[in-house]
């Protein structure tokens, strides 16, 4: 039986509420960071960091999961994390030192680290024909829900009734698609995972240049979207003077932009080819933020011309993402689509972690500088793509000619 709507399968969203939740327990904690450390007795610095080592821990274990060679579908695999998962979530309820939530703060993270490359994975591997771009972006809505919904969610129910209500909240978005990917994933796709039988076979698909340079694209745009981001606070205080309040509306604007944009990004791959589709959204990205560089110059300006980069800058940043994943999935092949997803999962954590050290920098210096950067390493993502988006022309057209001359023959 098949369960559709008129938005797509229901699987298809199960497995974007998959990575809701798993995005959402990423940083839930910040939001109730005081109570939490309150309770542990400890500073916010160090209860800040179960933040950092869910984080870290994730990066390492995305690819250490993919490449064990383990016979099992992706069905069983999803479902399996996310129960782990929701069981390390609820399981916080009963702790209130410090040490026994940092551990399972990494079982929660090892169980989050099989599941979005699996989910990712799983939803380019069953799209139909010319969609593999909106399955991609519709699952990728799932992390831009995360942070425009998601955390503020668990920070309100973690003030109306105590930051382990905040945990659990996590725990239930976990469980919510567990049940229903039960119900809906087809189980026809353990089959595409189920001939895997040795460490060699599986690296064969990642072990060449282009995915390489995907990787390397990967992290430069993630280390400029995210050297903008993280000081995005103090930069629109600069820029236009806007109080906390507006800065409040500014950030829902441009997560609706975010949202936005990744919906249209995976239309425009579809339609398109997801190599154009990130020429065009680096281009809008890059654009974005010399406007903001410019800005700076002549502050203060006025709030709705920076509300109208700020959306333009989101919607590019979040168009990004399925287009690189389209890409990556295209030269490494479908056998190999969760391990794929697993080290450009990865990839995209040191990209943050290079992108929170290159905007600190430059913040220290002079913030003026940080949309520049971010500019910069958007351009030169861009300049070290090109090759491989050419060299995939010519595949395309290569194979095309060879079905034309055996059509002929």
């Amino acid at each position: 039986m098949k369960f559709l709507t008129r938005a797509g399968p229901v699987w298809l969203w199960a497995l974007t509420l998959a990575a809701f939740a798993v995005q959402t327990d990423d940083y839930i904690l910040i939001g109730v960071l005081p109570a939490v450390s309150h309770t542990v007795q400890l500073s916010e610095t160090a209860t800040g960091q179960l933040v950092t080592v869910y984080s870290l821990t994730y990066a390492l274990a995305a690819p250490m999961w993919a490449l064990l060679p383990l016979r099992i579908s992706r069905r069983r695999a999803l479902c399996g994390a996310l129960t782990v998962f929701g069981a390390a979530n609820f399981a916080v309820l009963l702790v209130d030192e410090y040490v026994p939530l940092m551990a399972l703060r990494v079982v929660a993270a090892l169980a989050a680290a099989l599941v979005l490359p699996t989910a990712l994975a799983a939803a380019g591997a069953e799209a139909p024909p010319k969609r593999q771009g909106r399955y991609l972006a519709t699952v990728m809505t799932g992390l831009t829900g995360a942070v425009l919904l998601g955390v503020p969610a668990g920070t309100w129910i973690g003030a109306l009734f105590g930051w382990r209500a905040t945990f659990l909240f996590g725990g239930l978005l976990g469980v919510g698609a567990l049940l229903l990917l039960l119900r809906t994933l087809p189980r026809a796709e353990a089959h595409a995972v189920s001939e895997r039988t040795s460490l060699r076979v599986m690296l064969r698909p990642l072990l060449n240049g282009g995915v390489t340079v995907i990787l390397v694209v990967t992290i430069l745009t993630v280390a400029g979207n995210l050297a903008f981001q993280t000081y995005i606070a103090p930069f629109l205080a600069g820029v236009s003077s806007v109080s906390p309040t507006v800065l409040a509306v500014l950030l829902v604007c441009a997560g609706i932009g975010g949202l936005l944009g990744t919906q249209a990004s995976g239309r425009l791959i579809d339609r398109f080819t997801p190599g154009r589709v990130f020429s065009l959204v680096s281009v809008v990205f890059c654009g974005a933020m010399l406007a903001f560089a410019g800005l700076w110059l002549v502050r203060p300006v006025p709030v709705a011309l920076t509300a109208v980069l700020l959306v333009a800058w989101s919607a590019a940043a979040w168009a990004v993402p399925p287009s690189i994943q389209s890409l990556m999935l295209t030269r490494a092949g479908t056998e190999a689509a969760a391990q794929a997803m697993a080290v450009q999962s990865s990839a995209v954590y040191v990209g943050a972690a290079l992108g929170g050290a290159v905007g600190g920098g430059f913040l220290a210096a002079d913030q003026g500088l940080i949309p520049a950067a971010a500019a910069g390493l958007a351009f030169l993502s861009l300049v070290i793509m090109v090759p491989v988006m050419r060299s995939r022309t010519a595949d395309l057209s290569s194979s095309t000619n060879r079905d034309v001359e055996t059509e002929t023959a």
